[in-house]
């Protein structure tokens, strides 16, 4: 059966205590309305979001990542609730899926258990071990027969553990029909998604429940939420990452974005971030590192090392307190405390402890372009934009301010100067 997905994300999320839109906060890297999305492009080719709270905020971000979403700008102070966010969306299938922008945790698997079967509507429901505070799902014959709000339950239905996950999977023709039926005549004047199911069970339809993961279906609705979603998240990725191959230390203390990726043999540190589209192949990242939208082949990095974005390292070494920004580094040794941006670096050659790559003047940034075999002592300043050849000594010390050539030997120093008994006579008594 063809199906078509609505994504619910226009509420305004006040919990979140932001002027960021809810569904724009991020999970590992991603805004959670995107997990929602992604997991929806895997089942469907007509995805609807629904924006109201910063609408055109929204909209701007999801066109930047996705092509063919669809957006249904819906006018939630006149139509407010789950239901009064469908009012006038259209979908083009025979079968349309509601989820919600706030469940980034929700997984292909799961959206495509919800839409199997043959039932008029499938609906999500939850086994709490303490469903206080939950409407109950009342259940007979594995058939869903109404929704009763906590307050207005008896005794009986208070013993019932099954709750609303609040997803749910629906013949198109019902929604076009119960849609538009839907009342606000209730204490809290809004438009109930749920009141569907009681409209399709008086007309003798079939809803089924389909029990779901509360894992999966959490709502992120704070900022302790979002936390507890990205614990999950985190711990799903890391996981698949080391069925893969990769070895984490003290996986617990690693972050790794959900757009990163791995090839090869691959060794994470505890405390490492790898943030970004990152791609690592076959290297070791040592603890305490930082890698973000950089390539790392061959290579190792850290302890306490940073590679900032647009960085690609083949075959390199960089140590401890290295910072490596925007810059091409193959076969390098790079061993501590060195800041290399704008520069590409070739086969052979060492930068020494404490060297700079001066490469902003205030204004612009400017290249630096060291060839292969050069030896860079420590303390040593590369003011860009600078050239050096292959087969270069730069001696300790030293600010490079002109380009050098092959098998050079580049020093700027003054004299050396001693002044003898000095310190007896600066330090002299009385």
């Amino acid at each position: 059966m063809s199906l078509s997905v609505v994504i619910l994300a226009a509420g305004k999320g006040t919990r979140m205590k932001s002027t960021t839109p809810k569904v724009l906060h991020e999970i590992s890297g991603k805004s959670m309305l995107f997990h929602a999305i992604d997991a929806a492009k895997e089942i469907s080719d007509d995805i609807t979001v629904v924006l109201y709270h910063q609408a055109e905020r929204i909209q701007e971000q999801i066109e930047a990542h996705y092509e063919n979403v669809c957006f249904h700008m819906q006018d939630v102070a006149t139509y407010p609730g789950t239901g009064g966010a469908m009012k006038g969306v259209q979908t083009k299938n025979e079968r349309t899926l509601i989820l919600n922008g706030d469940m980034p945790l929700i997984t292909k698997d799961s959206l495509l258990a919800l839409t199997s079967g043959e039932a008029d509507i499938n609906m999500s429901v939850i086994k709490l071990e303490n469903p206080t505070g939950y409407g109950r799902v009342i259940i007979k014959d594995e058939k869903v027969l109404e929704i009763v709000e906590q307050k207005d339950c008896n005794e009986a239905q208070l013993l019932t553990h099954t709750v609303n996950a609040g997803i749910y999977a629906v013949n198109t023709s019902l929604l076009e029909q119960y849609i538009p039926a839907l009342s606000n005549d209730n204490a809290q004047a809004e438009y109930y998604l749920t009141d569907i199911v009681k409209m399709a069970v008086d007309e003798n339809k079939i809803v089924n429940p389909i029990y779901v993961e509360e894992e999966e279906f959490k709502g992120v609705n704070s900022k302790l939420d979002l936390a507890a979603a990205e614990v999950i998240h985190q711990n799903r990725i890391k996981k698949n990452l080391m069925m893969a191959g990769v070895s984490m230390r003290l996986p617990d203390t690693i972050y790794v974005d959900s757009r990163a990726t791995f090839e090869g043999e691959c060794m994470l540190e505890n405390g490492v971030s790898i943030l970004g589209t990152s791609h690592i192949v076959s290297s070791h990242i040592k603890a305490h590192s930082v890698v973000e939208d950089a390539n790392i082949t061959n290579s190792d990095v850290g302890p306490m090392g940073r590679v900032r974005p647009n960085s690609v390292l083949v075959d390199t070494h960089i140590g401890n307190f290295v910072e490596v920004k925007k810059s091409t580094l193959t076969g390098v040794k790079a061993g501590h405390l060195s800041y290399i941006g704008d520069a590409t670096i070739e086969e052979g050659s060492n930068i020494g402890a404490g060297v700079i790559t001066c490469n902003y003047d205030g204004k612009n940034k400017f290249q630096t372009h060291i060839g292969k075999n050069v030896f860079v002592g420590s303390d040593t300043q590369l003011v860009a934009p600078v050239n050096i050849a292959d087969d270069v000594m730069i001696a300790a010390g030293t600010t490079v301010t002109k380009d050098a050539n092959s098998g050079e030997l580049v020093l700027s120093r003054t004299a050396q100067k001693s002044i003898k008994n000095f310190f007896y006579k600066f330090f002299a008594k009385g």
